[in-house]
């Protein structure tokens, strides 16, 4: 196959999941970091993931973290200065949910996000933009979160049915929380296990 075959495909079948999941793709604004953000399932290059997140699946059943201010959520952070993609993943499984990654991590996508504040969040990150990425994975649960002093303080962590997950995402979050489960399910399902 060509190279330029093979950006056709991947153009394509990121065409065909922006028209089956539209509020996860659609332009959004958040708020809490001034952040003009677009999810595309085109992976952004290295150099710009400053936040890795999973959609982590425990016998089936997607793993939810819950924090001091009773805020549902999914495990991930920011990456640290010279941190591996991988290595964030795995640091951030262990503190936020106790979690440890059976195989590889498949990636879903990522919101490319632009910021109009005039400093980076931390000073080693890209700047104006920069990029949230996306996985999903088969988890284990083998440990307690480390809950370390600069991080969420996570009270609870549960494997819950899916349309359990989409329901507590959604609460307090917009639409595009539960179209984002629902591409890691597909996903999943297309690399047969689901």
């Amino acid at each position: 196959m060509t190279d330029t075959t093979e950006r056709a495909d991947t153009s394509d079948r990121a065409d065909e999941l922006a028209a089956r999941y539209p509020a996860l793709h659609a332009p959004q604004y958040w708020n809490w970091g001034h952040y003009d953000a677009r999810f595309s399932t085109v992976l952004p290059p290295d150099a710009l993931v400053t936040n890795i997140h999973l959609v982590g699946f425990a016998d089936g059943e997607v793993v939810l973290c819950r924090d001091d201010r009773d805020h549902w959520f999914l495990p991930g952070g920011t990456r640290e200065r010279n941190e591996s993609v991988d290595a964030c993943l795995e640091r951030e499984l262990r503190e936020e949910a106790g979690a440890r990654l059976l195989g590889e991590a498949g990636w879903l996508g990522a919101h490319r996000c632009r910021t109009e504040d005039p400093v980076p969040y931390r000073p080693w990150q890209p700047h104006p933009e920069k990029a949230w990425l996306w996985g999903w994975g088969e988890v284990v649960l083998d440990s307690s979160p480390t809950n370390p002093a600069d991080g969420e303080q996570v009270v609870e962590v549960r494997p819950v049915p899916v349309a359990e997950a989409q329901r507590l995402l959604l609460t307090g979050h917009d639409a595009w929380w539960g179209e984002l489960i629902g591409l890691a399910v597909e996903l999943r399902q297309r690399a047969g296990l689901g």
